[in-house]
């Protein structure tokens, strides 16, 4: 089970009006623990006014840079994203867990293979760092941008992009999309249908793509995924990464039941028995035990709180990222995860 060390903000730099990059300084006894694959994420984690407050952020940069950096766009009331905005200094200590996630390129240079990637927003911050690497460490492979903002000034990493371009002018390409500014050689409007068929059936007609990569939005994903699968695109070739998901209100109530489940939970090889409410998530019946288990967004869109079920069985109110067979091998959103038996176990150590 993953800890938190803490770690010195080294550097911020303003990407945009309402967003910054920040990378820190990892020790040497540490570099072995932040190692990372291209697309993972990182835990943050502080207390501001009083409350702790933890916070999921791709990386940005390649594996191979030496660096640990990630990217925090401002959002609405956003609590974190406004502090790293705006009060955040060089120098700040923030706890930081070891890198995670599922949504992750693993380049392989003894086979030449082609990615298209579609990001919209904040959805960049994997996606690049996914693209580093293929363009860094497989020489032959080529990758297909489609990256969707409001403007151009709303773009984060658009020098990078806008290098990494000119450095691999024969590998890379990008289609920029901007829903709120008529730009040359840009489509004006947002990442729909149209978007993905000019893209894959006209720009790059003669592209044979092994892999697809989406981050951003529910709405966007499902759109760009629902086009390639119905150009019989196999669904094991599309891989994303929700950013934002249904609102909890899209979600129904009426599959949580009503009862009592004596669980039993699992973290970093100790067991602790409870009894708790089935209208209770696993994860908030832990915390209320104390229980160390580990989360971020409480909202079904990251893994950190992922965790197999040995014992019992258990709902889910909402899952954006388990695939079926995952889920019938015992894997659970805990955060999401609502005990249907009397009894319970489950194993954190064991995903």
């Amino acid at each position: 089970m993953s800890s938190f060390h803490k770690l010195s903000i080294k550097d911020i730099k303003r990407e945009t009006d309402n967003s910054v990059s920040i990378s820190f300084n990892v020790p040497d006894n540490l570099k072995d623990t932040f190692t990372f694959k291209a697309g993972q994420y990182i835990t943050l984690k502080t207390n501001i006014d009083g409350h702790e407050v933890r916070r999921d952020y791709s990386l940005c940069v390649a594996p191979k840079s030496d660096e640990l950096k990630v990217a925090v766009k401002a959002v609405k009331d956003g609590t974190f994203s406004s502090y790293a905005n705006n009060q955040l200094l060089v120098g700040d200590t923030l706890e930081v867990a070891p890198p995670k996630g599922r949504f992750v390129f693993e380049p392989n240079d003894s086979k030449t293979k082609n990615i298209a990637a579609f990001a919209a927003g904040s959805g960049i911050t994997p996606v690049i760092s996914i693209i580093k690497c293929a363009l860094e460490e497989e020489v032959h492979s080529k990758v297909i941008l489609v990256y969707g903002n409001k403007t151009i000034e709303d773009t984060m990493f658009l020098s990078e992009l806008l290098e990494l371009q000119h450095n691999y002018k024969d590998r890379f390409s990008i289609q920029f999309v901007f829903s709120q500014q008529d730009k040359e050689d840009a489509i004006f409007g947002r990442i729909e249908k149209s978007t993905v068929n000019y893209v894959m059936k006209n720009k790059h007609k003669h592209v044979d793509v092994d892999a697809f990569y989406l981050c951003g939005p529910e709405a966007m994903i499902h759109t760009v995924k629902d086009v390639l699968t119905d150009h019989g695109i196999d669904e094991n070739r599309i891989h994303f990464e929700l950013f934002k998901a249904a609102k909890p209100a899209e979600i129904q109530d009426d599959i949580v039941p009503n009862g009592k489940t004596k669980t039993t939970v699992i973290v970093d090889e100790e067991a602790s028995t409870f009894e708790m409410s089935q209208k209770q998530t696993v994860l908030e019946a832990a915390l209320d035990e104390d229980i160390d288990a580990p989360y971020s967004c409480q909202g079904g869109i990251c893994s950190s709180c992922l965790a197999r079920i040995k014992e019992g069985e258990a709902t889910m109110r909402q899952n954006n990222i388990l695939t079926d067979n995952e889920v019938a091998e015992g894997l659970i959103l805990t955060c999401q995860a609502h005990p249907t038996t009397p009894t319970l176990v489950v194993d954190y150590d064991d995903v």
